[in-house]
């Protein structure tokens, strides 16, 4: 393509160093439709004849028919993706094939396709994304009323409902959704038209393009369009948020399955055992997500890194930002493709969960909150409470075990009902603040974070409805 510029071809080893096939090539069918959009364009502008812009339709639709079905095998030696279908549909419509880079570079032509390929995958994810959110507000649902230890330090803490605790999870995942959203719009600018880097002398029309492949608005500058891949970054922090979420709630569910914590079950299709140990139930499968959350960091630190040092405008490094894109899609795929199912057959034993609080010491903010409502300065029911603990530690004794004479010793200011407050249910019930673990704050987090959910999916529904297909 540059042959006229140069005395010598391309040396062989350098044409596979360069050659990016095995990075473009998954975006076939989205360079056929950009070009699809610039043909029109260009017929429509009169840079070409109507006849001309037809046949190149028409070219460009059979080959990538041809990539379908495995027929259209792209060439090393052509570099990309984007002059595979070139010299295919010269070959195929001679001058009016070579017509069709008229008024565009690779620049702009493969930031389109990576546009174009990048909102549909965001879209797939979503697709994975939501029944996951809506097995985590059935979960809550289930268990709105399921006490079992809170922790903080990984020590026992307070006592929350379960409830409470899938739906901390679902307001971490929900924050990726929304960040999922606006990456997608982030990627939705279409930057055709461009050029390389100063737009065109010709009278290309980018808002027909633009509107013919879907995209919300245009790449506003062509030194930017062409030089940046913030929408591409965006998503990348999608991914590790995500990948950071996962991973905690993953560890969460590890630990509480084990054997010491006991009071959460994993369903045997989700788990292995050991080769050597009969009674092992390993959760191989919650370990690996948690393993993988590595790779979208690194997805995001990797496309930070390729362009902190480049200089505006573009640069060849930029061809290396879909080796760790297309990765994350799949991973993130494969992770959602398996958690969701995993939720769904959790289950939680609220007896074993309550064996772990038997000895009642989580109860102590509820007496430090008890003596607070009856006028005792907090600070000093704080401590009045911490002694309280400490007595039982010493004399082998549970906080519940505690008699009334007991209650009116160590803490005289304490009403006579103290000793009823203190009971699982007693305990989620009474912290019944906004946002709170009491079972009446969990359905009421249900149902903002349903309606929440609905009103997302119709914004990727928007999405979808505008995303361009393929001509017949």
């Amino acid at each position: 393509m540059w042959k006229g510029r140069f005395s010598q071809d391309t040396n062989e080893i350098a044409s596979r160093f360069t050659q990016s096939l095995d990075l473009d090539w998954r975006t076939v069918r989205d360079d056929i439709r950009g070009s699809v959009a610039h043909a029109r364009m260009l017929g429509r502008v009169g840079l070409i004849t109507p006849d001309e812009a037809a046949e190149i339709e028409s070219g460009l639709i059979g080959i990538a028919r041809d990539a379908e079905s495995g027929e259209f095998i792209p060439k090393e030696s052509l570099e990309d993706v984007h002059m595979n279908v070139e010299a295919l549909l010269t070959e195929r419509t001679g001058d009016a094939g070579a017509k069709l880079h008229t008024g565009r570079s690779r620049n702009d032509q493969s930031n389109t396709s990576v546009r174009l390929a990048l909102r549909r995958e965001i879209l797939r994810i979503w697709d994975l994304m939501k029944p996951m959110l809506e097995v985590l507000t059935n979960n809550a649902g289930r268990h709105s009323g399921t006490a079992v230890p809170g922790y903080t330090h990984l020590q026992q803490a307070q006592i929350v409902t379960m409830g409470h605790f899938w739906m901390a999870h679902f307001q971490a995942f929900f924050r990726d959704a929304r960040r999922l959203a606006s990456a997608y719009e982030s990627v939705n600018l279409s930057p055709l038209g461009c050029g390389a880097i100063a737009g065109s002398t010709l009278p290309i029309d980018r808002e027909f393009t633009m509107r013919d492949l879907g995209f919300a608005g245009l790449c506003e500058n062509s030194m930017d369009a062409v030089a940046s891949r913030d929408h591409i970054a965006d998503f990348h922090y999608f991914a590790a948020m995500f990948g950071v979420h996962a991973s905690r709630l993953s560890e969460d569910l590890i630990v509480y399955f084990s054997s010491e914590f006991g009071w959460l079950k994993l369903p045997d299709a989700f788990c292995t055992g050991s080769s050597m140990m009969p009674q092992k139930k390993n959760p191989d499968v919650l370990e690996i997500i948690r393993g993988k959350s590595g790779q979208f960091i690194g997805g995001l630190v990797d496309v930070l890194t390729m362009l902190k040092g480049t200089p505006m405008s573009f640069n060849r490094d930029f061809q290396e930002d879909k080796r760790a894109l297309w990765r994350t899609c799949d991973t993130l795929a494969g992770v959602l493709e398996v958690i969701t199912p995993i939720l769904r057959e959790v289950e939680v034993d609220g007896r074993s969960a309550a064996k772990g609080f038997a000895d009642g010491f989580i109860y102590a903010t509820d007496v430090a909150e008890h003596l607070a409502e009856r006028g005792v300065p907090f600070r000093k029911s704080h401590e009045i409470t911490g002694r309280i603990i400490r007595w039982c530690v010493e004399n082998d004794r549970t906080l519940t075990s505690l008699t009334d004479e007991e209650w009116k010793k160590l803490a005289p200011q304490a009403g006579d009902e103290i000793a009823s407050l203190l009971s699982p249910e007693n305990s989620v019930a009474r912290r019944n603040t906004a946002g709170g673990t009491s079972p009446a704050q969990v359905r009421s987090q249900i149902e903002s974070a349903r309606k929440r959910l609905e009103s997302l999916d119709a914004e990727f529904a928007e999405y979808k409805s505008r995303f361009p297909s393929m001509p017949e």
